[in-house]
């Protein structure tokens, strides 16, 4: 039962999309399993960039049967926006290919205003969330109060359940000062969601365990990154489900099986979206460097919200921590080539805390916030690398920075990108 599993080391858009789709070309079935429409995967072919943030990003290998499921939280107007995306660049989109949870909880106007309210009461103490309703959604799954795709299926009982909701979501809107939803126009547009996604919904669970028994192999997406798990994480500036390798089965609705790889992409330097603890984190020329101007889709801007990411040296301690975290056996490294030009490196090798310095987070991150990194420094290189396709072809500056980024995070580099395209990704041999 081969399964492979690509999770975000670090804040996510570490550039996973990329790395799924090389991995996608030798696999029957990929998966998401958490998460929903806040997620962003990237992946560039020739001159067409395919930005998704439901359907796993696999879909674009037309052999692939694609699974969203039971652990997500699906928005039903973002989802067929992908949907029509997908078709109008070339990919076959039907219920053939696309199979969605029944359990997969919804996301509704409801949510994403409460969403929107919430943080903004927040004032000051912002978690820096993509309003997308993530938080709320998985909140009333928590609660038992949610509403899944299998509800879609009865449309007397979906509008009943949609009237209730918007109901109860106004009550807490007008307490936190933000206007009232108009509970027909929602089951309006909820009515029309159902019947566009009713020939998708479907037992994810069954479907994918007998694709496993038939030994076809199972590619799971992660969406955001181990520093975003909600138990893992930098709480409470997190996502609100489970990002590391642990939640592919519950998140999947499989048991317990053997894994192949479990693998973790880890950018070449750091970067993270919202407010939180970042301690190598850079400002002024430097981080305008490696975040880019914004003009090229790989430039470090939210492929959700399109918001500048904050930017910083690679954090080893924080890459050892995710390592343990999942069970990482490999890493993929992406972006190498904005390295290029940088006449000196730095890798964060540890903590300084009270007067101690730690080679580990202690107490896990919740004291990243007072943590003081402590750096090594690397000689840089000047070579642009994009069109190297090999790995002893890299400067050995960049060979040795490689090599201690292995050293320092404990799990080998199978993968490093040099470019955005399919072609510029370099295997190790390692």
């Amino acid at each position: 039962m081969p399964i492979d599993i690509v999770i975000g080391a670090q804040w996510g858009d570490e550039g996973k999309g990329r790395i799924v789709d090389l991995l996608s070309a030798a696999t029957a079935m990929v998966a998401r399993f958490n998460g929903g429409d806040n997620a962003g995967h990237t992946v560039t072919i020739g001159k067409d960039t395919y930005k998704l943030h439901l359907i796993p990003s696999g879909i674009i290998h037309d052999h692939t049967q694609a699974f969203l499921g039971t652990g997500m939280v699906i928005n039903p107007e973002s989802l067929l926006k992908e949907m029509d995306m997908l078709r109008r660049a070339g990919v076959i989109v039907d219920s053939g290919r696309l199979h969605i949870s029944h359990a997969a909880h919804l996301i509704t106007p409801g949510l994403k205003a409460l969403d929107a309210a919430q943080e903004a009461a927040l004032k000051e103490g912002r978690i820096g969330t993509t309003g997308r309703g993530i938080g709320p959604a998985y909140t009333a799954k928590a609660s038992r109060s949610g509403l899944r795709m299998e509800d879609m299926l009865d449309k007397q009982a979906l509008q009943h359940k949609l009237n209730a909701h918007i109901a109860q979501v106004n009550e807490r809107l007008t307490a936190l000062g933000a206007p009232a939803l108009d509970a027909g126009a929602i089951a309006a547009d909820f009515d029309r969601y159902a019947a566009e996604l009713t020939p998708y919904i479907t037992d994810t669970a069954a479907m994918i365990s007998d694709g496993l028994e038939a030994r076809q192999r199972l590619l799971a997406e992660g969406a955001q990154g181990t520093l975003l798990d909600i138990d893992c994480g930098t709480y409470p500036f997190v996502t609100s489900s489970t990002c590391t390798a642990a939640g592919v089965f519950s998140g999947l609705g499989i048991g317990l099986q053997p894994v192949e790889q479990v693998i973790g992409i880890v950018k070449a330097f750091q970067t993270r979206v919202g407010g939180g603890p970042f301690p190598t984190e850079l400002s002024g020329e430097l981080a305008g460097r490696l975040r880019g101007t914004g003009e090229n889709p790989w430039d470090e801007f939210g492929t959700t919200t399109g918001r500048p990411r904050r930017v910083g040296w690679l954090d080893g301690v924080l890459l050892r921590y995710a390592v343990r975290a999942n069970g990482l056996n490999a890493l993929a490294l992406t972006k190498l080539d904005i390295l290029s030009g940088l006449p000196t490196l730095r890798l964060c090798i540890a903590y300084r805390l009270d007067g101690q310095v730690y080679a580990r987070p202690p107490f896990g991150i919740s004291r990243l916030a007072e943590c003081e990194p402590v750096y090594e420094d690397f000689a840089g290189w000047e070579m642009d690398v994009q069109n190297i396709r090999r790995f002893d072809a890299l400067p050995g500056a960049a060979r040795t920075y490689l090599q201690r980024i292995e050293e320092i995070g404990g799990a080998p580099i199978r993968w490093v990108s040099v470019g955005p395209e399919r072609e510029q990704v370099i295997e190790t041999g390692h």
